[in-house]
């Protein structure tokens, strides 16, 4: 039998309470785990069953679609902060660059999860995120240079899809340094490639 403090419903904000609990947890395993992260293992972290965290997010998707909105939405704040920083242009590029990569570095199972993850929800997310970064650069790079916006549009696409791809590469290979990926990175951005 049911009793009557079992059958009341439970404030919206102990809810969001035990809901970002339920993250953190979610989030320890995704930083030991990375992609390989499964439900089971999320909810005996989190004290719970797994029914219990599927009542919270819906289904393996929804879990993965709020770790990959808070992750996404922690390191576009960190590029925005890198892009509206440094005197020059060339300083501004080395510090998102390095920014990116800094964040990689520092959390790679949680890029691993992002990237490799083969739950559709959080793919999707990435994209958005990609999206909006492609976007917030495009737009500052057709204020400081005065391009079109086709143009600028497509460097901003082809610069964010060059550094996540040369960032997938490092951090699987660990080739060079952080310090001489971002160098590198920026004198190609800057026309080394045309000099040599």
């Amino acid at each position: 039998m049911v009793s009557a403090a079992d059958a009341a419903p439970v404030p919206l904000r102990d809810r969001a309470a035990r809901r970002e609990a339920l993250l953190d947890a979610a989030d320890r395993i995704v930083r030991r785990d990375g992609p390989a992260a499964s439900m089971a293992t999320i909810a005996a972290e989190a004290g719970i069953t797994k029914p219990i965290l599927y009542r919270h997010f819906g289904d393996k998707g929804g879990l993965y679609a709020a770790l990959a909105d808070r992750y996404t939405g922690r390191l576009l704040g960190e590029l925005q902060d890198a892009l509206e920083t440094g005197r020059t242009r060339r300083d501004r590029v080395e510090r998102t660059i390095g920014a990116y990569l800094r964040v990689i570095e520092q959390e790679p199972q949680v890029y691993r999860f992002l990237v490799h993850s083969d739950e559709a929800a959080g793919a999707s997310h990435v994209r958005s995120f990609t999206r909006r970064l492609s976007t917030l650069l495009a737009a500052g790079m057709a204020a400081e240079l005065s391009a079109p916006e086709v143009r600028a549009s497509a460097w901003a696409h082809g610069v964010v899809g060059m550094v996540q791809a040369a960032g997938d590469w490092w951090l699987e290979t660990g080739s060079c340094s952080r310090e001489e990926l971002v160098q590198e990175l920026t004198a190609l951005l800057f026309g080394a490639y045309a000099q040599a």
